[in-house]
Order: C-alpha cells, then structure tokens, then sequence
C-alpha cells in the first residue's frame, strides 16, 4: 500500500496518540487544512481511519475525532515469563480487544516446551475470541526470557526456538522473538519511568535477573543479542573462591534469595515466608526480621547496578520485574549505588508486571504498519 506523505505521518500520529481531531493532527504535524482534509480522505479510502464521532473544539466548534480503522488490523503481543504468560490482543492504536493471564504450574529458569505449551493455549483462545470487525492479524511479537538473535545468528546457542517446540504461529503472519527485558525497557521508555529519557537502563528482577540499555532511543541487543545479560557476570570475587559463569544471576534470582532467607529466619520469628510476595507484605507492615531481609537483597542489587553505572553511565535506571518493582526496595539501592557509583536516578517501574507485554505489544504495532504499508520493519 503506497500512502502520501502527509498521510502517513497523519496515520502514524493516529497510531501514537488515539483519536482525534484534524485540527489537532494538523496543528501538531504541520499540516494545513486542506492537506489534512485529503490525507484523511485517503487514509478512509484505503480503510485504515474511520471517525468515531464530534468533540467540542476550540472556538466553541465541534470537531470530528478520527482513529484507525478496528477493521483495519490487530496485532498479539505475549510475554513468555517465568512464572506466568501474558498476552494482549490489540487494534493497531493499542485499543485492547482481549487479554488473558495463565499462570504456570511452576517457575521455570530457562525457557521450557512448558512455557510453549501455555504460549500455545494462550494464543490459541485469544484466535478463537477474534471476531471478524477487528480484521487480520497483521503482527505477533513474544517476549521470551532468553537472548535472541537473528536468522544469521546462532539460534540453538540462545535456545529461542524452544517457544515453537509446543506452538506453531498463525500461518498469516510472522512471529518475531524480542527478549523480554528489552520489551520491558521499550514500555517504560514509551509509557512508563523513563518518558522523555532517551538513555537509561531497566533492571528486571524475579527469577532471574536482566539489564535493557536505551542509548540514544534505541535498544542496545549486542553481536550476539545478549547486551544487558547482566546476571551472566562472573560471581563471586572473594580469596580461595573461582567465579562461576551465570552465578550472579542463580544468587541474586529470587528463588535462591527465597532459599537464603528461610535458611536464616530466626525460630523464634515464626514461619518464614513462602514466597517473595508474603516477604514484601510482612516487610511492608514493618516486620523487622522480613525487611532486614529485604534490605540485604536491595543492597546485592544496588551493588549489581553499580556495575552498570560504571561501565554504562546511563544517568538513570529502572527497577521492575515481579520482585525488583516493589518500592521497598529502591531506598537501599540508591543508597549503595551512590555510594560505589557514578552519579544515576535510581526509580520504580510504574507499569510493574504489565511493563513486557506492553513493550512486546508496542514493537508488534510498530512491526504491523510498517508491513501494512510496505516499510522495512
């Protein structure tokens, strides 16, 4: 599909910003009124912008809001998590069709045939729900928590292609691999902690740990798709000790914290905690033995981000992930941080475990116009 100019940015402004109105459009892009008159004629003709309708505008004039077509496509985004699968079923403006949450009988370390298989459910109930008004699935993007690298790359290396070991994508459309801490970095950066920043890091932290690096609004993947793999640092450093690959990450993930802090909970105490979530809870309401607990973790964290700043120097980083997004965590991060690091904001995600499935959601949008009207994706 060939569009003009101005037709374009007016559809891509459509799909950035929701509905509205052809003053609005025309006073942000630049666009005259007749120019603006045409590229929506256009943008109709070819189906890809209805209106939905009048608003009041200025002047004390109602105006007709535009959007893009419901009919003109959808897009399935999905994140492969460890613990749990989510998926979002959206128009191409990210108007949400259908969503689903399928947690996993267990976590799982590595991406598992079991993850595939609850991918495959997923996406197979949200097919059956599709109704015929929200038109073809243009794009599928899933968020997976391994590397990923491209056809040329090593791909058995990276285990990515396990996701298709108990799913296979709708033949219309081609399903595209990003690795899930970089859709969660694209989310924050679009939506979340870090609008307006166009260089920063996000550290994710449940499982498993991982590091996405926005330099200059883009994501930093590496040669080998595996920039930002920060839980692959060498651990630990200490005399008589030889660092192990991977270690950083299997110590600080939260099943090995989880095993440390029952390992350590006083007698006396009472039960420990069986889980992450009941240790934020007890250490929210001022449980002593539960925040020290929690502190000790911050401050192994706030010393793995120190290690970031000073070889990055992103000037910002964002805590998520379902364990690093609590905000009891953040204090004791700053505090170490500043002091083994280079000066950086240290914040909380505010999109928590919504931030991967909205960035896998926002690259599949990108990836559906781009093939809509024949751009590169």
């Amino acid at each position: 599909m060939t569009l003009t100019g101005s037709a374009l940015a007016v559809l891509r402004a459509l799909v950035e910003r929701g509905p509205s109105t052809r003053p609005q459009l025309g006073q942000d892009l630049g666009l005259s009124r007749p120019t603006m008159s045409a590229a929506i004629a256009e943008l109709i003709q070819a189906g890809l912008v209805e209106p939905i309708g009048a608003v009041q505008g200025g002047m004390g004039r109602r105006a007709v809001e535009y959007r893009v077509a419901t009919h003109a496509g959808h897009v399935i985004a999905v994140d492969a998590g460890s613990t749990h699968i989510r998926l979002r079923l959206s128009t191409l403006d990210r108007r949400l069709l259908h969503s689903s949450l399928h947690p996993l009988p267990q976590s799982q370390y590595a991406l598992t045939p079991q993850i595939s298989a609850v991918v495959a459910a997923a996406v197979a109930e949200a097919l059956a729900r599709t109704e015929a008004d929200w038109g073809p699935l243009q794009a599928m993007v899933i968020a997976v928590p391994t590397r990923v690298v491209g056809p040329e790359g090593d791909t058995a290396a990276t285990d990515q292609e396990v996701i298709y070991s108990n799913f296979t994508p709708p033949p219309q459309v081609e399903c595209t691999l990003v690795n899930n801490v970089n859709c969660a970095a694209v989310a924050e950066y679009h939506y979340g902690a870090a609008q307006g920043r166009q260089t920063f890091a996000f550290l994710q932290v449940g499982v498993k740990i991982g590091l996405g690096l926005m330099l200059n609004g883009q994501i930093l993947r590496g040669v080998n798709g595996a920039a930002g793999e920060i839980g692959h640092i060498s651990f630990p450093f200490a005399p008589g000790l030889t660092p192990q690959r991977g270690e950083a990450e299997r110590y600080l993930g939260t099943e090995a914290f989880m095993a440390r802090v029952r390992a350590g909970w006083p007698a006396d105490a009472g039960p420990p905690p069986r889980d992450t979530y009941e240790l934020l809870a007890r250490a929210g309401t001022g449980d002593a033995t539960a925040l020290a607990h929690v502190e000790e973790h911050a401050a192994q964290i706030g010393a793995v981000i120190a290690i970031c700043v000073s070889v990055i120097d992103p000037g910002l980083v964002v805590l998520g992930g379902g364990y690093g997004a609590s905000p009891l965590l953040r204090p004791k991060v700053e505090e170490v941080v500043r002091r083994l690091a280079f000066p950086a904001e240290i914040t909380t995600s505010t999109l928590a475990a919504e931030a991967t499935v909205l960035g896998a959601e926002r690259l599949a949008v990108e990836r559906a116009v781009s093939a809509l009207l024949g751009l590169p994706c």
